[in-house]
């Protein structure tokens, strides 16, 4: 008797050996094992799906890419549930599936493949082996298609696997023509809207893209840029449009004319899950844009994201996000997938509209990055934004103090603030609440999603690393660089083009000798609570609008100007405002003068809205460090105020077109929040 009494003590001797600053960490134990809980049984179902499509009918829907046979599932087992409310439109599972199978068969003639467009039809259950015979069958007899193709409008067909670039804003057409080109097996490129001349083309190169659809909208803004596309041999087509130039088809009339019967599984079924089936540009943080290898099991993973955020297949999910990101397409769309919701997409955001939207379609769900919850809470109260059914806010970037006001005005509800990266193999999930955290350190969820944070000289731009050339993991408290092992579960894919775009992504011997880690490039602080924060990005590069800005590239196009004889561009801390403010330091050329007009209208020319710099300082000459180094620390220190600095400063102002001179009326207005940048 006096043993079982003991017993609990025995039990809680581990506890009372644990070090203090444990202790403060198991108030979260609870939440820390049901998140974790949720992981597994989340990648047992993604991992029973994948089973189940290996085993089906190649010859079936059900039989190809993660996509293909997600959307075929849900349309049979939900097919008339909402998927997509866009505006007054509203389309069912099973629409939706009728309608991307109507462009994979548009996709497939331009293929030059011939074998079944006229329906859909299954083999009777083949094997692998049976997958490649259909293949190989199917790519013979697309031989005298292809001839057809080219005698039709002078284009080579597109080879299996080619890439289809996408230039459309978030709207029906750009979900129906990304389900279908995974369908028809090609590979899909995003291509960020804003891009125009130089930027495009060379994304376009990047991805060896061999034709671009785009959005009848862009064609004037394109126009000088139709050259330089048809030069590339590239396969044009426009979504609708009566009036279109020589040489670009209207790809809506080709898709309407196709049958709407699913197409054969084994045209998109991968070879290997680590095979690329997507390219996703990033904002490149050393020059231009990089297109980002995302393969078929970062597609499967992505279908888990909203159940692991602990929404469900009755959730509406607000999404005004662009779909050519990653946290619109694969979190947004395909999370959406995951669990069978529905998606509220939005082509723009509007602050003033947001809860009205909301009362209307009864959303449950809204997906943010931190810059549309601060639009949100600076807009002036009104009667809807009370009585909403919204119970849940996903996404990232959002900073305490507007998280704070974002609770208190619009709760009771949850925010669920993420970390990841389009190219990265790791995500951390705040799923506490705690405001300012990103996610958790806690050793169960490193069990499931690996990572850690080493110590880093920002003066070498290197880890620090131990007398065996081991790297050094931080304490609570301090910054650290965030790394991830790499393995077949979480790889690293790299970019398109050559391996010279990975350097410094990948560190070796980080902790024993051959092991790999993924380099984020960010750095995090893990608190004595195991509350993982978002410290500052590595580098030169800073965060505007959700994207990253490469002061290079900008500096770059800025230096084209033939009165600019030196450029020195940096991030700069607004107050109320996420991320950091392009701002660029001047020094004209002699004997020119500064040109303001014509400065607005070539960074407007080749720049991205979000690269472009809200600040100027004309200096007589840059400073720079005793290497002969741009002093951008001290520049950024200095800030804008133009009341402690001697320079002419502007303001870019986006509603008129121009650059202003920053008066310390207008440095007043902008602070308070009166003037938009």
């Amino acid at each position: 008797m006096a043993s079982l009494l003991l017993l609990p003590l025995l039990l809680l001797l581990p506890l009372l050996l644990l070090p203090l600053r444990l202790w403060s960490q198991l108030r979260w134990l609870a939440a820390d094992l049901a998140f974790t809980m949720r992981a597994l049984r989340c990648k047992r179902a993604l991992r029973a799906r994948a089973l189940a499509a290996a085993a089906a009918d190649p010859g079936g829907p059900e039989g190809g890419c993660s996509l293909a046979w997600r959307l075929a599932q849900l349309a049979r087992q939900r097919p008339a549930h909402t998927f997509l409310i866009h505006g007054a439109q509203r389309f069912s599972y099973a629409e939706a599936e009728r309608q991307s199978n109507r462009a994979a068969r548009a996709f497939l003639r331009a293929r030059g493949w011939d074998g079944g467009l006229g329906g859909g039809g299954g083999t009777g259950g083949a094997g692998e082996g049976e997958r490649a015979a259909l293949c190989a069958r199917d790519q013979a007899a697309g031989s005298g298609a292809a001839r057809a193709v080219r005698e039709r409008d002078g284009a080579a067909p597109l080879a299996p696997g080619a890439t289809v670039a996408l230039l459309l804003p978030a709207c029906p057409e750009f979900l129906w023509l990304w389900f279908g080109l995974a369908k028809a097996g090609l590979r899909t490129a995003f291509v960020p809207t804003a891009l125009r001349r130089g930027p495009l083309q060379h994304c376009l190169r990047s991805c060896g893209a061999r034709a671009l659809v785009l959005a009848p909208e862009f064609l004037e803004s394109l126009e000088p840029d139709l050259p330089a596309l048809r030069a590339m041999g590239l396969h044009l087509w426009a979504v609708g449009s009566d009036t279109r130039p020589a040489g670009i088809s209207d790809f809506l009339a080709e898709a309407s004319a196709e049958v709407d019967g699913p197409v054969p599984g084994y045209l998109s079924a991968p070879q290997n899950m680590t095979d690329t089936c997507l390219y996703i540009f990033t904002s490149g943080t050393t020059g231009l844009p990089k297109a980002a290898r995302i393969s078929h099991l970062k597609v499967l993973q992505c279908q888990g994201f909203y159940q692991l955020c602990g929404a469900h297949q009755e959730d509406v999910i607000y999404l005004a996000l662009p779909l050519y990101h990653m946290s619109g397409s694969l979190l947004g769309i395909v999370g959406c997938l995951g669990i069978g919701a529905t998606v509220v997409l939005k082509s723009k955001f509007s602050a003033g509209q947001f809860w009205e939207d909301c009362q209307q379609h009864k959303v449950t769900v809204f997906q943010y990055i931190g810059e549309l919850c601060r639009y949100l809470v600076n807009q002036p109260p009104n009667k809807a934004e009370r009585g909403h059914k919204v119970r849940l806010v996903v996404g990232s970037g959002l900073r305490p103090d507007t998280w704070e006001r974002f609770v208190r005005r619009f709760g009771p509800l949850q925010v669920l603030e993420t970390y990841g990266l389009t190219e990265g193999n790791v995500a951390t999930f705040n799923y506490t609440g705690q405001q300012g955290a990103v996610g958790r350190a806690s050793w169960l969820y490193k069990h499931v999603f690996p990572f850690s944070l080493i110590r880093y000289d920002v003066t070498t731009g290197e880890p620090i690393r131990d007398t065996q050339g081991h790297c050094v993991a931080t304490s609570p408290g301090e910054p650290g660089l965030l790394v991830a092992p790499v393995s077949q579960q979480s790889p690293f894919l790299g970019y398109a083009g050559g391996p010279e775009l990975a350097r410094g992504k990948l560190l070796r011997h980080v902790f024993r000798p051959g092991d790999v880690f993924f380099n984020t490039g960010d750095l995090l602080v893990c608190d004595n609570q195991g509350f993982l924060r978002f410290h500052d990005r590595t580098g030169d590069t800073f965060r505007w609008k959700g994207e990253n800005v490469a002061t290079t590239e900008v500096a770059k196009a800025l230096e084209a100007l033939d009165f600019l004889q030196e450029v020195n561009v940096y991030g700069v801390t607004v107050p109320g405002h996420e991320g950091r403010a392009g701002m660029a330091a001047l020094a004209l050329r002699p004997p020119y003068s500064l040109d303001l007009a014509q400065l607005y209208a070539h960074v407007s020319e080749n720049l991205p809205p979000y690269a472009r710099p809200r600040f100027l300082r004309l200096q007589e000459s840059l400073p720079t460090t005793e290497t002969f180094k741009q002093q951008k620390v001290r520049m950024a220190e200095e800030g804008f105020d133009p009341s402690t600095l001697p320079d002419p400063l502007y303001i870019l102002d986006q509603a008129g077109g121009a650059y202003l001179p920053l008066t310390p009326a207008r440095y007043s207005a902008l602070l308070a929040g009166d003037l938009r940048i």
